[in-house]
């Protein structure tokens, strides 16, 4: 199963929307990793994309998992 690197963008003000680019894709993790870390560095200050790598059987499945909606772990005083 390959690696996908996909650019994601939200609009202003619509954090929920995302626009998601696949910038590539790797038959190894390393190589998607360091493909990831130079895209990050290669970012504008004000761009507020993410860089994200994903692991699927295809782009659908890899565009499915990172457009889906998880809530934020609740924290217990005691994992803290």
């Amino acid at each position: 199963m390959p690696y996908y690197v996909f650019k994601m963008s939200s609009p202003e003000g619509m954090e929920l929307v995302k626009n998601l680019e696949l910038i590539g894709d790797y038959e190894s993790f390393r190589d998607a990793k360091n493909f990831a870390k130079e895209q990050r560095a290669a970012l504008d200050k004000d761009d507020n994309s993410a860089i994200k790598v994903m692991f699927a059987d295809n782009q659908l499945l890899a565009e499915e998992q990172l457009l889906a909606y998880r809530e934020k772990p609740v924290v217990m005083e005691h994992e803290k």
